[in-house]
């Protein structure tokens, strides 16, 4: 290969679309290349998890009737921001009822997909210094970009396609093939819509969790501009992209045309995105960093202060999420004894839990859906360490008199400590807003029970990923994958009907089910000390192995 001159990082880098985007097709590559593990996992996730949940459908509103009550109990503010347009409602057969419940949910994590698949394949590469040595090469000003979003959009393609598939194959009533292409086409599009948002936003700051954070938000402000115009039925819903793929219907009206306005967008975010990128240097952000006091605060000079410094934007976004999570399903627990009335397979499920109410069942229910999301923001602090460390700022750090185990434990305590108070945080929320619609006065202590219960499920999570940080640092995409274990088994195993063996080996199928389970501290206790042993083995494994310099 002939090696040809890389145009300087400037304003003038580029002009020529042909050498802006020379080794894009080589980068994409290696993207899939790194990527081999963690998009099937994505793929995986989404896909089965979401035919899976639709198959399950046909057990959960077995007859025309079962579904007619849920599409009137649905038709309620609270029921149609939690779900989507009214519309669909007009004819609630399952092919409906998967759009309805799935489409404007599911999405939410497309978009976080995309938006970390352009982040961690630009930004990421910029923050870690090997965009530097790859721009050494004969490689175009535009190509990193160019390969992350089309590695983009062939993931949400190929996501659109195994939806398409496999929610045809199901046969349930109204769910048609036209409406099974239509309804992975809405996904694929929305997904490429919020990496166009990446790529815009890996522009404006010079930190991948910056950008990261930014794209994210972004796909919870259209989630909740989407919750908002549908709830009241207004235009609103048009301002959102997951309200053009909602505004799709599929399986009801089949309207492609919407998704038009998720490609055009697209289309007008990435140019923007390339356009931007021209006006920055390599490594530096548009929007400049703060300069920082002249003088650190007595906090920031101790080594619990600095960890909460680099965690602050992480715990602030978190704890602002769980908040709006919990508040989400409070408005829902005056109507649940009505919504799930004639849902004999919950009714089922009660009558083995011994007879309690639907509202408590309910409780126990979302509580596995805060927990993962807790358990989100523990792995991310967890694996800060190791994200520090290769990007060569821990060795500066760990050059003083800092000793590895005191540096790595100030993290790990932000974890500990932080995940907990996320998961009491959705409680909180849940309970106050739910309180006004139920008349049950153990309300607040009942969900705040609920949440402190999975506190050493999450101790328990950490514990395991610091002792792949100390142990086995290569692989600490692993704690990623056991997330998604984690996610499926807790979320859809009691629909899917997993077996025992295999729901077990998450520890939070251990936590007794708070309200309609009995407290036992048995498990609690275990957990508690099977975390505490991981910790220890993580902290000697990091103080024994050798540091990844630069």
């Amino acid at each position: 290969m002939t090696a040809t001159a890389t145009p300087a990082i400037g304003r003038t880098a580029g002009s020529a679309t042909g050498n802006a985007l020379a080794g894009t097709g080589r980068l994409l590559r290696f993207a899939l290349r790194r990527d081999r593990v963690r998009i099937p996992v994505w793929l995986a996730a989404l896909a089965l998890g979401s035919v899976w949940t639709a198959a399950a459908f046909g057990d959960i509103y077995p007859t025309a009737a079962a579904r007619q009550t849920t599409a009137a109990t649905m038709n309620t503010p609270a029921g149609l921001a939690f779900t989507g347009p009214a519309h669909y409602l007009t004819d609630y057969h399952y092919g409906s009822i998967v759009s309805h419940q799935l489409l404007g949910f599911v999405v939410v994590f497309v978009g976080i997909m995309s938006v970390l698949l352009v982040t961690r394949h630009t930004r990421t590469e910029e923050e870690t210094g090997r965009a530097e040595l790859i721009r050494a090469a004969a490689v175009g000003r535009h190509a990193q970009l160019a390969a992350a979003l089309i590695l983009a959009v062939a993931v949400n393609v190929a996501l659109g396609i195994l939806l398409a598939l496999g929610m045809g194959a199901l046969g349930l009533e109204g769910m048609t093939w036209e409406g099974s292409l239509l309804y992975g086409a809405a996904y694929a599009a929305a997904g490429i819509t919020f990496a166009g948002v990446a790529a815009v936003a890996v522009q404006i700051t010079a930190h991948s969790r910056g950008a990261s954070g930014m794209g994210i938000a972004v796909v919870g402000a259209a989630y909740l501009v989407r919750a908002a115009g549908d709830s009241a039925d207004s235009a609103l819903s048009w301002a959102s992209p997951i309200g053009w793929a909602q505004q799709t219907f599929p399986y009801l009206d089949n309207r492609w045309w919407p998704l038009l306005l998720n490609l055009a967008t697209a289309a007008v975010l990435a140019a923007v995105g390339f356009a931007l990128s021209l006006r920055r240097d390599l490594g530096a952000g548009l929007r400049a960093a703060r300069r920082g006091r002249p003088a650190a605060s007595r906090l920031l000079t101790t080594l619990i202060g600095f960890a909460l410094r680099l965690h602050r934007g992480m715990l602030i976004g978190f704890a602002v999420g769980m908040l709006l999570l919990g508040a989400s399903y409070g408005p829902f627990l005056g109507d649940i004894e009505e919504m799930f009335r004639d849902i004999q397979v919950l009714q089922d499920a009660l009558a083995n839990l011994g007879g309690t109410t639907v509202t408590d069942a309910f409780i126990a229910m979302v509580m596995t859906v805060f927990t993962i999301v807790a358990t989100i923001h523990v792995v991310l602090t967890t694996l800060r360490p190791r994200a520090e460390e290769t990007s060569g700022r821990a060795e500066a750090v760990l050059a003083t008199a800092l000793s590895r185990t005191r540096w790595l434990a100030s993290h790990l305590a932000v974890a500990l400590i932080g995940g907990p108070a996320m998961l009491l945080l959705s409680g909180l929320a849940l309970a106050a807003t739910g309180a006004p619609t139920t008349s049950d006065p153990d309300l607040f202590a009942k969900t705040m029970a609920a949440s402190a219960a999975y506190i050493p499920a999450l101790w328990t999570t950490a514990g395991l990923t610091v002792a792949l940080v100390g142990w086995l640092p290569r692989a600490t995409a692993l704690a990623w994958v056991y997330v998604g274990y984690i996610a499926v088994t807790g979320y859809l195993g009691m629909i899917l009907r997993l077996p025992t063996w295999l729901t077990s080996l998450s520890p939070f199928s251990h936590i007794p089910r708070l309200p309609v389970e009995d407290l036992t501290w048995t498990p609690l206790l275990a957990l508690t000390a099977i975390a505490a042993a991981l910790v220890a083995l993580g902290l000697y494994g990091f103080r024994h192995r050798d540091l990844e310099t630069k």
